[in-house]
């Protein structure tokens, strides 16, 4: 395998990063019992930022002359778009076309030139490696590099200042870069600290890796958390991963769901699905937890529909949130008695949708349909419970009761 970094290779990215990136807190969550490294509150909204300047500042003038061009669904887009802006050069980023539109218009308001190609990043990175030859910029990996992961490792040096004494680090993972860098920080200043890292399930490239001693690339990927949707990991991380990090756990879009919202409601914090996929992780269980816990939200930058999105399903899934559909009769003052009843329950309705027109009904029926927000599954079952006792037919669309 490739050869691994070492602490002091991590010390020289910190500094030539001193006064560009900022020292993020570390936070305590009551209620997960674990601290929080705030990396959603870096520079362009994620730790990629430590790595591509890391990256882009090694490069010799005649090189940055020539321009970088990176492939990224919007974190490392922003960190080579910044640093590249911080440092003179001229930048190109290759993006899935599904990009989400506010990391496109932020890494266009950070300069650099945007070109799209394919659904996924490892479409994009093929893109972008063909006009690296064809123009000579110079390719800048979003994962697969030393200097790369020696910049993202500067969140594990931080970490351990802020932490000493820390247990377990858990940690999102794409590619791979992050927890390789701070895997070889942290373990080389404290050897029994437990490293691991979260893949969302329908995006884990490395357990299928690690199981066959080698990069494994998957067919297809399924996950609201595109930030660490990688269908290969590198060579270079993957080696890190394997020789460094204790456990790879997986999450479902539910887990991420509940995560985020957990964020947004107990600690007034905004994370993408990818940057919460450590929280996600402590949530569900999935760890195998050394006290003190460090959780790292690796990036803040989420696309305000899906976050509106991801909301109204982390309410469903807590039964906090219900799409109902009710047969009722079509008498006047009917649609007035049940809205009435919903609301002695002290349910509050978001929206109602009556008609008279679907074919399964019959002669002297109305559908109605509601959105209902809840206290809770107890509270949910509850009300369910007085409808359908009330001569109510009812259906749950969505939620859980």
């Amino acid at each position: 395998m490739a050869d691994l970094l070492s602490l002091a290779d991590v010390e020289a990215a910190r500094a030539l990063l001193t006064g560009v990136v900022r020292t993020t807190p570390l936070e305590h969550s009551t209620h997960l019992g674990a601290w929080l490294k705030c990396e959603n509150q870096q520079r362009a909204g994620s730790y990629k930022v430590r790595g591509a300047y890391t990256r882009i500042a090694r490069l010799s003038e005649a090189e940055r002359a020539r321009g970088v061009v990176a492939a990224s669904a919007g974190n490392h887009a922003q960190g080579v778009a910044l640093a590249a802006g911080l440092l003179g050069a001229k930048s190109t980023v290759f993006m899935p076309q599904n990009a989400p539109l506010p990391k496109v218009a932020a890494t266009k308001g950070y300069g650099a030139s945007i070109e799209y190609a394919g659904t996924t990043v490892d479409d994009a990175l093929r893109a972008a490696r063909a006009f690296a030859e064809e123009t000579g910029a110079v390719f800048i990996h979003p994962f697969d590099h030393p200097d790369v992961i020696a910049g993202q490792g500067t969140v594990g040096l931080e970490i351990l200042d802020q932490c000493p004494d820390v247990g377990t680090i858990v940690t999102a993972v794409g590619g791979g870069g992050l927890i390789s860098g701070v895997a070889v920080a942290a373990k080389a200043m404290k050897p029994d600290v437990r490293i691991v890292g979260v893949q969302a399930t329908g995006a884990a490239a490395y357990p299928p890796s690690l199981a066959a001693g080698a990069p494994v690339t998957l067919t297809s990927l399924a996950t609201i958390a595109d930030g660490i949707a990688v269908m290969r990991p590198g060579d270079l991380t993957f080696a890190h991963v394997h020789d460094l990090v204790d456990d790879v756990v997986t999450v479902t879009d539910e887990d991420l769901s509940a995560a985020l919202l957990l964020m947004l409601e107990r600690h007034k914090m905004v994370v993408e699905p990818a940057g919460g996929a450590a929280v996600a992780a402590l949530l569900a269980g999935k760890v195998d937890l050394e006290p003190p816990v460090v959780a790292i939200l690796s990036g803040g930058n989420i696309d305000p529909m899906l976050l509106m999105r991801v909301i109204e399903h982390g309410l469903a899934s807590a039964g906090r949130f219900l799409r109902l559909s009710v047969q009722t009769g079509d008498q006047p003052g009917e649609l007035a008695r049940l809205l009435t009843q919903i609301a002695e329950h002290r349910a509050n309705i978001v929206d109602v949708l009556h008609s008279r027109h679907n074919p399964r009904l019959s002669f002297g029926q109305v559908e109605v349909q509601l959105s209902v927000e809840t206290r809770g599954p107890d509270h949910s079952a509850t009300l369910i419970g007085a409808l359908r006792s009330s001569g109510y037919a009812i259906t749950l669309l969505s939620g859980t009761p």
